[in-house]
């Protein structure tokens, strides 16, 4: 197994099995939002705006509907430039903890391997210390341009979003606005211009 990543950022999961799932792939400051009590816990808020201000924050949910309901929440709760978005795929299935799978029948971050996990975290652009990957620069694709590549607007915009996200490995929960963040943050210009080669009418 991979030693751990040393990175600058601190992660924030929605709860204590995800920070276990997650400590052995990164040494970083691990933070739970206790699923929704974040909504409400004006102090956990504050905490992570204080360490966002200060190292910056990567936000690692599951891939489900009340994940991205967290993740919105801080998006809007927390300075985008501060911000930086870790997606696990859709994978089905049940953890071992669990006697039924979730709502969605979908695996949680703490049912995803390490592997997973630490491309998730090198994905959203985290800042690896040690002499580690260099920070990159980020795509600069706008709305404009997923309308044109038919990724919205168009009337099989969601059939199109579907098989890239299904190509990416990113949730199919994804919004066309969320699609264009995570594409933004994940890949460099160069890198989108390979990967939406095939989208272009």
């Amino acid at each position: 197994m991979s030693a751990p990543l040393r990175i600058r950022e601190a992660v924030v999961v929605e709860g204590r099995y995800d920070k276990a799932a997650l400590s052995g792939v990164v040494d970083t400051l691990i933070l739970e939002t206790a699923g929704f009590s974040v909504f409400k816990d004006g102090e956990r808020l504050a905490f992570l705006r204080r360490l966002a201000a200060k190292r910056g924050l990567i936000v690692l949910t599951d891939s489900d509907g009340a994940g991205f309901v967290i993740r919105n929440y801080l998006k809007g709760a927390i300075p985008k430039d501060q911000l930086k978005h870790a997606y696990i795929p859709d994978v089905f299935g049940k953890e071992r903890r669990k006697r039924a799978p979730g709502k969605e029948g979908k695996l949680g971050v703490e049912g995803m391997s390490p592997d997973v996990l630490r491309n998730a975290i090198l994905r959203a652009g985290a800042t690896v210390l040690d002499g580690g990957a260099p920070d990159r620069p980020q795509g600069d694709l706008t709305p404009a341009d997923l309308f044109a590549l038919g990724l919205s607007g168009t009337p099989d915009a969601a059939a199109r979003r579907a098989e890239l996200l299904g190509r990416l490995d990113l949730p199919q929960h994804m919004s066309a606005k969320a699609l264009l963040s995570a594409l933004n943050a994940l890949y460099t210009p160069d890198e989108l211009e390979t990967l939406l080669d095939g989208f272009r009418r």
